[in-house]
């Protein structure tokens, strides 16, 4: 299981950070972070957690749930809405190629943003569903 899920995040990374629409958002290259450093440039994107579990009735299936995160210092909720956006459209329904497994699909569940207990920082959260399952060898 935990190749996949190592692949899954290496692929959507690497999607997400080629996506021309983000770079515009985020900067060339994309400012997307497994874990930013202290001195991150705003706004910018973090991988945030993922959990897999067995896809009911499929051999060597996996439903993955995933977060992605957005922070802004931008004054207000429209930065955040608006790369959340650009996540949404990157993501949803995309098309990832994994090693060893076939991306079944890749779907948006929802989205939220709030305001940081910092009162300055705005954080957006999405979340995706995919599921995996073992590429048949013939």
């Amino acid at each position: 299981m935990s190749v996949v899920t190592w692949d899954l995040q290496k692929a959507i990374y690497q999607h997400l950070r080629a996506d021309s629409a983000l770079q515009a958002e985020l900067g060339t290259p994309a400012r997307i972070y497994d874990d930013p450093p202290p001195d991150a440039v705003f706004p910018y994107l973090t991988l945030g957690e993922a959990r897999a579990s067995d896809w009911k009735g499929v051999d060597g299936g996996l439903e993955h749930e995933l977060k992605l995160y957005v922070f802004s210092r931008y004054a207000g909720r429209r930065e955040v809405k608006r790369i959340l956006g650009v996540v949404y459209d990157a993501l949803h329904e995309a098309m990832l190629s994994l090693p060893d497994h076939d991306l079944v699909n890749i779907r948006f569940v929802f989205g939220d943003v709030f305001r940081r207990q910092d009162g300055e920082t705005y954080q957006g959260v999405a979340r995706f569903r995919a599921v995996t399952q073992e590429k048949e060898m013939i």
